[in-house]
């Protein structure tokens, strides 16, 4: 550095002090402190201990810890912002200082601080302090009128009638669009009747239908639509069967034949028509089946809306009862089910033991295979050479395939009844699924942000973060704390007695910033009387100013006549060198 002042800027004389040691004198002169004893400073990165004898420092009984008040700001930033991740934009470094020379002190005691807001008391509670951000309360949602309720209810239903309308027309369209062409179709099929046979392969050709009878099935299926768009009942189901009936006979003329009275290319044709036929026949049973299981359905609800209507409250109970058994089974059945397969004591999910554990159809496998073991296990094995031998495993199947039948009824009716329950019942919650182990997790719901959600709330961290400077090890630095420092200061002076080290004691300076911290001065005096003999004079004191006593200090000692003698000139440097100035030792009492 005095290379720098002197070669670059050309500084004619230069002159360094440390600033506690100005701060400490400048405090000496309004009689604040002595001229023995100590200066305490915890600066902005760093924390020094000088001791003083007739106003000067000793700088051999020097110690100095590298943290200060750098660190408690940043221990604050840290823990604010893994206290509230979401503001941690609004946690600058200017802003965390502001709010630790606002809010922090230094705890008495620590540990019985701590406690108290761990209990969390009374005492606690009025020492919490809160920070509230910028917040702009929601628009309250203002309930609609009666006049715009009319509005909408209004506009709601010209809607819904526009619809109907738009729908009626398309029906109307519809059903024009079919009867034209039922009407043509029927004309189609009165001018073939009237041709002659030897013309009907031409004349179909015109129409692009092959034959009459595909001619008579788009005339049935037409009727059907136009039937269904009108919204007729079905016709009767003899009345079907008995159509379908004349048409497959037109249609398969040689099932009825014997087979002795036909050629073998009729017999081939035969069986053909035979093969067709019966396809045809499932498909119209399949579809019949189809329709007896809808009108069942159909004729269950009917009933069911009628016991509902009797008796609302009866039907509901029975609902819920209905339910919970069946659910019961089910859950039972797949507890079975999942259990099966273990054979030791341990169950997980059920507590239930080895026999429970299988349902019945397993209990059958496992008394058939059981049975075959000791039938073959008393002579020579075998099992296998007759066919009813191999019967063993369609019994064990069809057991299986019984059960998981009934099983998939009773899902099917319990989702019913579950839905059924849902709709009259809003205070209804169906279980979840019991195939999966784990519930899927709700979806987090909306809330609005609240006044409380842009507060950072300090508590804790108040007296937490100024502990550091005393207990260094809270967050990693493996140094001495403010109070310990006075012990290693006082071994560390040359000439030690007892007398020297009361003086010392007696006249305790703190300066810097992190003094401003309330009751650092208490709990200072406090920590060095655990180390001190008993009956030591202590007093701790603090600057007149501990910001500015050390600049206004080192402005008073420039102003002195005597200034320029403890200066380093520029020729001093050019002539003595770097060596000179290392040795080179300020003298604050002039």
């Amino acid at each position: 550095m005095a290379e720098l002042l002197f070669e670059t800027y050309g500084v004619p004389a230069i002159a360094y002090g440390v600033d506690a040691a100005f701060s400490y004198k400048y405090n000496q002169r309004h009689g604040i402190c002595h001229k023995d004893g100590f200066a305490i400073c915890p600066g902005f990165s760093t924390t020094h201990f000088i001791p003083f004898l007739d106003g000067e420092p000793v700088y051999k009984g020097c110690c100095r810890t590298n943290i200060g008040g750098y660190h408690v700001t940043d221990y604050l930033k840290q823990l604010l912002s893994l206290k509230y991740p979401y503001h941690m934009a609004r946690l600058t470094w200017e802003k965390v200082e502001d709010l630790k020379m606002e809010h922090c002190y230094v705890a008495p005691d620590y540990a019985s601080e701590a406690r108290l807001f761990q209990e969390g008391t009374k005492e606690a509670d009025d020492k919490i302090r809160s920070w509230q951000l910028p917040w702009t309360p929601p628009p309250a949602e203002e309930r609609p009128s009666e006049e715009e309720r009319a509005r909408k209810a209004a506009i709601k239903e010209r809607q819904g009638q526009r619809l109907r309308e738009m729908a009626e027309a398309k029906r109307s369209s519809r059903i024009n669009e079919l009867e034209n062409e039922l009407h043509g179709l029927e004309f189609l099929l009165q001018q073939l009747e009237q041709v002659e046979g030897d013309n009907v392969p031409s004349f179909l050709k015109t129409t692009g239908y092959v034959s009459k009878q595909e001619i008579e099935s788009s005339i049935s299926k037409v009727t059907q639509s136009l039937r269904k768009a009108k919204g007729e009942p079905k016709s009767d189901l003899a009345e079907t069967d008995e159509k379908t009936d004349s048409s497959a006979n037109e249609k398969y003329p040689l099932v009825n034949i014997p087979d002795n009275l036909l050629s073998p290319e009729q017999l081939k044709e035969k069986r053909r028509q035979l093969f067709l036929k019966t396809t045809s026949d499932g498909r119209q049973r399949a579809k019949q089946k189809r329709f007896e299981v809808e009108l069942e359905r159909e004729r269950k609800s009917q009933q069911d809306e009628e016991r509902r209507l009797e008796n609302p409250k009866l039907y509901l109970e029975q609902l819920h009862a209905k339910y919970k058994e069946i659910s019961v089974r089910v859950e039972q059945r797949k507890r079975l089910k999942t259990n099966g397969g273990h054979t030791n004591g341990n169950n997980a999910s059920g507590g239930v033991g080895r026999g429970e554990r299988l349902n019945a159809a397993q209990r059958e496998r496992m008394r058939l295979l059981t049975t075959a073991a000791f039938d073959r296990g008393k002579g020579e094995d075998t099992f296998g050479a007759k066919d009813e031998d191999w019967q063993l495993y369609k019994l064990m199947s069809k057991d299986n395939d019984d059960d998981d039948e009934g099983q998939d009824d009773e899902e099917a009716e319990m989702n019913r009844i579950s839905s059924r329950l849902q709709e009259l019942d809003p205070s209804f919650i169906p279980k979840p699924d019991l195939g999966t182990l784990q519930p899927a997790a709700d979806m987090p719901k909306f809330r609005p942000h609240t006044k409380e959600d842009y507060q950072i709330v300090l508590g804790v961290e108040r007296f937490r973060c100024p502990e550091i400077l005393f207990h260094p090890n809270l967050i990693g630095i493996d140094q001495a704390g403010l109070d310990e420092m006075a012990g290693v200061s006082i071994r560390r002076l040359p000439s030690r007695c007892e007398e020297l080290e009361n003086r010392l004691t007696s006249s305790i300076l703190m300066t810097g910033g992190s003094c401003l911290l309330p009751g650092m001065a208490e709990r200072l005096e406090a920590g060095i009387r655990m180390i001190r003999p008993c009956g030591s004079p202590i007093n701790v004191v603090r600057a007149l100013d501990p910001v500015l006593d050390a600049w206004r200090g080192a402005s008073v000692y420039a102003s002195a006549l005597h200034f320029p003698e403890q200066t380093f000139s520029r020729l001093d440097y050019y002539e003595k060198g770097e060596d000179w100035l290392r040795r080179y030792q300020l003298q604050y009492t002039l």
